[in-house]
Protein backbone atom coordinates (compact mmCIF):
# COMPACT_ATOMS: atom_id res chain seq x y z
CA UNK A 1 0.00 0.00 0.00
CA UNK A 2 1.30 3.26 -0.98
CA UNK A 3 1.84 6.09 1.09
CA UNK A 4 -0.95 8.26 -1.45
CA UNK A 5 -3.40 5.28 -0.82
CA UNK A 6 -2.96 5.63 2.88
CA UNK A 7 -3.14 9.38 3.13
CA UNK A 8 -6.42 9.08 1.22
CA UNK A 9 -7.95 6.43 3.19
CA UNK A 10 -6.81 8.13 6.16
CA UNK A 11 -8.45 11.81 4.76
CA UNK A 12 -11.74 9.20 3.75
CA UNK A 13 -11.93 7.89 7.31
CA UNK A 14 -11.19 11.40 9.04
CA UNK A 15 -14.16 12.82 6.55
CA UNK A 16 -16.41 9.63 7.87
CA UNK A 17 -16.06 10.10 11.07
CA UNK A 18 -16.81 13.79 11.12
CA UNK A 19 -19.74 13.05 9.05
CA UNK A 20 -21.12 10.45 11.80
CA UNK A 21 -20.44 12.95 14.75
CA UNK A 22 -22.38 15.47 12.70
CA UNK A 23 -25.19 13.18 12.11
CA UNK A 24 -25.03 11.92 15.78
CA UNK A 25 -25.68 15.47 17.10
CA UNK A 26 -28.27 16.62 14.64
CA UNK A 27 -30.24 13.49 15.25
CA UNK A 28 -29.90 13.90 18.68
CA UNK A 29 -31.05 17.62 18.63
CA UNK A 30 -34.41 16.26 16.38
CA UNK A 31 -35.11 13.98 18.31
CA UNK A 32 -33.98 14.88 22.28
CA UNK A 33 -36.97 12.92 23.74
CA UNK A 34 -36.70 10.13 20.23
CA UNK A 35 -34.68 6.99 19.66
CA UNK A 36 -32.10 6.09 22.18
CA UNK A 37 -31.31 2.98 19.57
CA UNK A 38 -30.64 5.06 17.15
CA UNK A 39 -28.07 7.75 18.98
CA UNK A 40 -26.33 4.51 20.64
CA UNK A 41 -26.25 3.23 17.15
CA UNK A 42 -24.06 6.51 15.07
CA UNK A 43 -22.34 6.34 18.92
CA UNK A 44 -20.69 2.63 17.87
CA UNK A 45 -20.35 3.21 13.85
CA UNK A 46 -18.35 6.57 15.20
CA UNK A 47 -15.86 4.33 17.55
CA UNK A 48 -15.68 2.02 15.10
CA UNK A 49 -14.44 4.58 12.20
CA UNK A 50 -11.91 5.70 15.29
CA UNK A 51 -10.91 1.85 15.56
CA UNK A 52 -10.18 1.91 12.26
CA UNK A 53 -8.15 5.36 12.06
CA UNK A 54 -5.97 4.10 14.49
CA UNK A 55 -5.05 1.11 13.71
CA UNK A 56 -4.50 2.37 10.32
CA UNK A 57 -1.91 4.88 11.86
CA UNK A 58 -0.45 2.17 13.46
CA UNK A 59 0.28 -0.02 9.92
CA UNK A 60 1.76 3.45 7.85
CA UNK A 61 4.26 3.58 11.21
CA UNK A 62 5.21 -0.09 10.77
CA UNK A 63 5.62 0.06 7.06
CA UNK A 64 7.17 3.69 7.86
CA UNK A 65 9.87 1.37 10.29
CA UNK A 66 10.59 -1.52 7.81
CA UNK A 67 11.50 0.98 5.27
CA UNK A 68 13.81 2.74 7.44
CA UNK A 69 15.94 -0.87 8.37
CA UNK A 70 15.57 -2.26 4.86
CA UNK A 71 17.20 0.90 3.64
CA UNK A 72 19.66 0.88 6.66
CA UNK A 73 20.72 -2.78 6.12
CA UNK A 74 20.94 -1.61 2.59
CA UNK A 75 23.54 0.80 3.34
CA UNK A 76 25.37 -1.60 5.69
CA UNK A 77 25.68 -4.44 3.71
CA UNK A 78 26.04 -3.27 -0.13
CA UNK A 79 29.68 -3.62 -0.46
CA UNK A 80 29.35 -7.64 0.21
CA UNK A 81 29.27 -8.76 -3.13
CA UNK A 82 32.44 -6.09 -3.94
CA UNK A 83 34.29 -7.55 -0.82
CA UNK A 84 33.50 -11.20 -2.14
CA UNK A 85 35.44 -10.21 -5.07
CA UNK A 86 38.19 -8.45 -3.52
CA UNK A 87 39.18 -11.41 -1.11
CA UNK A 88 40.85 -14.05 -3.49
CA UNK A 89 43.13 -10.62 -4.44
CA UNK A 90 44.16 -10.26 -0.25
CA UNK A 91 44.66 -14.13 -0.38
CA UNK A 92 46.86 -14.29 -3.38
CA UNK A 93 49.09 -11.21 -1.83
CA UNK A 94 48.88 -13.37 1.52
CA UNK A 95 50.72 -16.09 -0.31
CA UNK A 96 52.96 -14.42 -2.22
CA UNK A 97 54.78 -12.99 1.01
CA UNK A 98 54.66 -16.49 2.59
CA UNK A 99 55.98 -18.27 -0.39
CA UNK A 100 58.65 -15.54 -0.13
CA UNK A 101 59.52 -15.45 3.35
CA UNK A 102 62.77 -17.78 4.20
CA UNK A 103 64.29 -16.62 0.71
CA UNK A 104 66.07 -14.05 1.91
CA UNK A 105 69.29 -15.34 0.56
CA UNK A 106 67.89 -15.41 -2.91
CA UNK A 107 68.93 -12.10 -3.51
CA UNK A 108 67.98 -8.16 -3.52
CA UNK A 109 65.50 -8.88 -6.35
CA UNK A 110 63.29 -11.21 -3.80
CA UNK A 111 63.63 -8.78 -1.25
CA UNK A 112 62.76 -5.88 -2.76
CA UNK A 113 59.34 -7.96 -4.73
CA UNK A 114 58.54 -9.42 -1.34
CA UNK A 115 58.68 -5.86 0.25
CA UNK A 116 56.38 -4.40 -2.78
CA UNK A 117 53.70 -7.04 -2.07
CA UNK A 118 53.41 -6.89 1.36
CA UNK A 119 52.70 -2.85 1.03
CA UNK A 120 50.23 -3.75 -1.51
CA UNK A 121 48.65 -5.67 1.22
CA UNK A 122 49.03 -3.81 3.93
CA UNK A 123 47.13 -0.76 1.62
CA UNK A 124 44.34 -3.12 1.02
CA UNK A 125 44.04 -4.46 4.04
CA UNK A 126 43.88 -0.94 5.14
CA UNK A 127 41.16 0.40 2.60
CA UNK A 128 39.16 -2.78 3.42
CA UNK A 129 39.06 -1.45 7.26
CA UNK A 130 38.12 1.93 6.21
CA UNK A 131 34.70 -0.17 4.89
CA UNK A 132 34.30 -2.29 8.18
CA UNK A 133 35.55 -5.29 6.86
CA UNK A 134 37.42 -7.00 9.45
CA UNK A 135 39.51 -9.75 9.30
CA UNK A 136 39.22 -13.06 11.19
CA UNK A 137 42.52 -14.65 12.06
CA UNK A 138 41.38 -16.95 14.89
CA UNK A 139 44.14 -18.79 15.80
CA UNK A 140 44.24 -20.01 19.36
CA UNK A 141 40.40 -18.86 20.30
CA UNK A 142 37.78 -21.19 20.78
CA UNK A 143 36.14 -22.53 17.75
CA UNK A 144 32.99 -20.87 17.06
CA UNK A 145 30.90 -21.97 14.22
CA UNK A 146 29.17 -19.15 13.27
CA UNK A 147 32.51 -17.56 12.08
CA UNK A 148 34.83 -20.43 11.10
CA UNK A 149 34.45 -23.55 9.63
CA UNK A 150 36.37 -26.44 10.37
CA UNK A 151 38.86 -28.50 7.56
CA UNK A 152 39.80 -31.05 9.98
CA UNK A 153 40.59 -31.80 13.84
CA UNK A 154 44.08 -32.78 15.11
CA UNK A 155 45.49 -33.82 18.37
CA UNK A 156 47.33 -30.83 19.75
CA UNK A 157 48.73 -31.52 23.21
CA UNK A 158 49.83 -28.53 24.02
CA UNK A 159 46.69 -26.63 22.60
CA UNK A 160 43.22 -26.54 24.48
CA UNK A 161 40.63 -28.60 23.02
CA UNK A 162 38.22 -27.18 20.23
CA UNK A 163 40.46 -24.35 19.87
CA UNK A 164 41.81 -23.21 16.28
CA UNK A 165 45.36 -24.47 15.74
CA UNK A 166 46.13 -23.48 12.14
CA UNK A 167 43.69 -21.22 9.70
CA UNK A 168 43.81 -22.93 5.85
CA UNK A 169 42.23 -19.41 5.05
CA UNK A 170 41.48 -16.38 6.92
CA UNK A 171 37.78 -15.11 7.12
CA UNK A 172 36.35 -11.75 6.65
CA UNK A 173 33.38 -9.90 8.57
CA UNK A 174 31.23 -6.81 6.52
CA UNK A 175 29.87 -4.69 9.51
CA UNK A 176 29.85 -7.43 11.84
CA UNK A 177 28.04 -9.81 9.75
CA UNK A 178 29.69 -13.28 8.37
CA UNK A 179 30.91 -12.36 4.52
CA UNK A 180 33.83 -15.73 4.44
CA UNK A 181 34.11 -17.72 7.44
CA UNK A 182 37.63 -18.81 8.42
CA UNK A 183 38.69 -22.13 7.52
CA UNK A 184 40.63 -23.98 10.29
CA UNK A 185 42.28 -26.50 12.19
CA UNK A 186 40.78 -27.40 15.18
CA UNK A 187 42.63 -29.49 18.25
CA UNK A 188 40.82 -32.33 19.49
CA UNK A 189 40.88 -33.94 22.83
CA UNK A 190 43.50 -36.70 23.26
CA UNK A 191 41.15 -38.85 24.82
CA UNK A 192 38.34 -37.99 21.96
CA UNK A 193 36.62 -41.22 20.71
CA UNK A 194 37.82 -41.87 17.08
CA UNK A 195 35.00 -40.60 14.45
CA UNK A 196 34.49 -42.86 10.96
CA UNK A 197 34.61 -40.33 8.96
CA UNK A 198 33.82 -42.58 6.38
CA UNK A 199 30.53 -43.58 7.14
Amino acid sequence: MSTDENRNEHEELNEALEAAKEEALSTEDASSEGDGSEVDELQAQVQDLQEQMLRSQAEMQNIRRRAEIDVEKAHKFALEKFVKELLPVTDSLEKAVESSSGHEESGEAVASIREGVEMTLSLLLSSLKKFSVEQINPVGEPFDPQHHEAMSMVPAPDAEPNSVVAVVQKGYLLNGRVVRPAMVVVAKAEDAPKIDEQA
